[in-house]
């Protein structure tokens, strides 16, 4: 299992040049079906307008991958939009630039910058993440020791993804595959002993990236 970039949530950006507007949107797509599906929201919401360009890598190796220049002049649109999509090392991302047309042409070398530009506006804008190996751990403890625990978990590079109070606290915390033997050991140095640590199985997790 490895390891990817992608958006995480939609993102919708706009800009005027000479009169047209282009609206950008990005999405995350796991599959060429989601991501058809998100081109297809985009043309229902914006039907009205001139063009709906679009471009996705589907897939998390960079192999799925689709454009269209949805009928501005060959090569003008969907391609650019795929090499900003591709320049950024993003898998598994749709992006759809609509174009509202002003009156004004603005030549293929224009058409081919509005286009990049617009689809790098809205990724520069994106939530992006690091979709990470990484395992589920879970913390057993007592209530009495429920700050202690609280106060390792916030100085660790982790994220708390649930917390279960039954007779015990459970925290349950996403960690970095190659992370979750020092984690789990690190919490029970930490603790004296005081925790029970379970770890589940291995999955890719939307980590936010380090600002």
């Amino acid at each position: 299992m490895h390891g990817y970039h992608s958006v995480f949530a939609e993102s919708e950006c706009e800009k005027v040049i000479e009169r047209s507007r282009f609206i950008a949107r990005c999405a995350h797509a796991e599959g060429e079906e989601q991501a058809r599906a998100f081109v297809a929201r985009v043309r229902a919401q914006h039907s009205l307008a001139t063009h709906n360009c679009f471009a996705f890598v589907a897939d998390k190796e960079g192999n799925l991958l689709r454009f269209s220049d949805d009928g501005e002049p060959q090569g003008t649109a969907g391609m650019p939009i795929l090499e900003v999509i591709r320049s950024k090392k993003l898998f598994e991302t749709t992006v759809v630039v609509t174009r509202y047309f002003g009156g004004i042409k603005l030549g293929a070398g224009g058409l081919v910058r509005a286009y990049a530009g617009a689809a790098a506006d809205v990724l520069a804008a994106a939530d992006i993440r690091a979709f990470t190996p990484c395992r589920d751990i879970s913390l057993t403890v007592g209530y009495e020791h429920y700050d202690a625990i609280r106060r390792y978990l916030s100085a660790r590079d982790c994220s708390v993804k649930d917390t279960q109070y039954t007779d015990k606290v459970c925290v349950v915390a996403a960690v970095r595959s190659a992370e979750a033997a020092a984690f789990a050991a690190g919490a029970v140095d930490f603790m004296g002993g005081r925790v029970s640590c379970a770890e589940g199985e291995e999955y890719l997790f939307p980590f936010p990236l380090s600002k």
